[in-house]
């Protein structure tokens, strides 16, 4: 790695925000987890927005990461399933070890090493896995590397991380049944839909206000589904689910991922799903986002297109090595439904966030800018086929 770049980057944790019974806690480590040395000390991450995501140290100094499900009712079954989650990682990490799995064709994940589905024990179900120590990234532009090349080559690195999933037959890897094997946008689009019909009637405990609907949410569901993508001419393959930067892990010192991070909304569909949400800055205009916005709160939305400054790569480069090492043509005309939709799904999500703060069920510390933030995004997902010339045919207000 050229230049001097710091070796820990993001993945900050401190004190507990939910109350967990460590004591519980640590009579269920010494039964079934003998790997990890109970007692343990036990921190929350700044990060992790939908399942509470946690840091231990046990009693020998060794490190790990525990994740479980957010406390309260939930509004959805489908979301915070942590342990479809521990079964990806445990099928992932299985292949990886494999003495047929070449080191190019590794998917990068941390180990897992037990899932407890026992209510009883913290309250919820949550999984223990490896903490990989390495660089985080929340910006999209890496300004803490001070060189471009070491931003173009971490990149190019969760490229071919991506890349190495996608190639994958999920079949092979015995995850036949993990999920549905019909195309994976129209499904997504009616549990999305549905989900966020439901999220849109969350009501603040404080201020009775609703937390209401996605803007030009008809309009923009009529569209995704009047213009789907071929999935055949990718196959049905693993996706992630939230495949972007500040979900990796990098080396400390080399410009590759050690791990992919925050697996809980993976399945089985298109590939292109996980690129579009990689390169989602690409298509986003800064002419699109107000200077006074609430979304310059989250640096991982940098709007990238038409910028000339502190862009890590061009988007041509990135797709071009997916298609390369996917053995895919370029460049794939269905890249503007997928990066739209993506973002149009990041509004459902931010929404689903901003309707467990309503409830105060919310998990991150920025839980309280969701309610400002999803409607952004949803504008932003319009935003972007709107510039390639699409019209969302816009129903009149009664």
């Amino acid at each position: 790695m050229s230049g001097s770049a710091p070796k820990s980057i993001g993945g900050e944790y401190g004190a507990m925000r939910a109350n967990i019974d460590i004591q519980k806690l640590n009579a269920y480590l010494k039964l079934r987890a003998s790997v990890v040395a109970a007692p343990v000390q036990v921190q929350q991450f700044k990060f992790g927005q939908s399942n509470p995501t946690y840091f231990l140290t046990d009693a020998s100094a060794k490190r790990f990461v525990l994740r479980k499900k957010p406390a309260g009712q939930l509004l959805s079954s489908t979301a915070h399933q942590i342990e479809r989650e521990y079964r990806m990682l445990s099928a992932l990490h299985r292949y990886n070890i494999s003495p047929t799995t070449k080191p190019e064709q590794i998917v990068p994940v941390p180990r897992p090493f037990v899932l407890c589905e026992d209510n009883g024990v913290i309250g919820t179900p949550f999984y223990i896995m490896e903490y990989l120590e390495g660089r985080i990234f929340a910006d999209t532009r890496m300004l803490e590397l001070p060189q471009l090349q070491d931003r173009r080559e971490c990149w190019l690195s969760a490229i071919r991380s991506l890349a190495a999933l996608a190639s994958l037959d999920p079949f092979q890897l015995g995850l036949e049944n993990f999920g549905p094997t019909t195309d994976y946008f129209p499904r997504q689009i009616k549990s999305l839909t549905r989900i966020s019909v439901a999220q849109s009637q969350a009501i603040d405990i404080e201020t009775r206000k609703l937390t209401g609907d996605i803007p030009y949410f008809e309009e923009m569901v009529s569209w995704y589904q009047k213009h789907l993508p071929d999935e055949r001419k990718t196959g049905l393959r693993i996706v992630h689910g939230d495949y972007k930067l500040d979900n990796m892990v990098f080396h400390p010192t080399e410009n590759r991922v050690i791990g992919i991070l925050d697996w809980e909304l993976c399945t089985l569909g298109s590939p292109l799903a996980d690129l579009a949400n990689l390169t989602q800055p690409w298509a986003i205009d800064a002419r699109h986002i107000p200077k006074d916005s609430i979304i310059t709160e989250f640096t991982v939305i940098k709007p990238f297109k038409n910028a000339t400054k502190d862009v890590p790569i061009p988007l041509e480069d990135l797709e071009r090595e997916y298609c390369r090492l996917t053995n895919q043509p370029y460049p794939m005309k269905e890249m503007i439904f997928a990066r739209s939709w993506m973002l149009f799904r990041l509004a459902v999500i931010s929404q689903g966030i901003a309707a467990r703060y309503a409830r105060r069920q919310a998990s991150s510390e920025k839980a309280f800018i969701h309610p400002q933030f999803f409607p952004l995004v949803g504008r932003l997902a319009k935003s972007i086929l709107e510039d390639d010339g699409f019209t969302i045919d816009v129903k009149p207000k009664l």
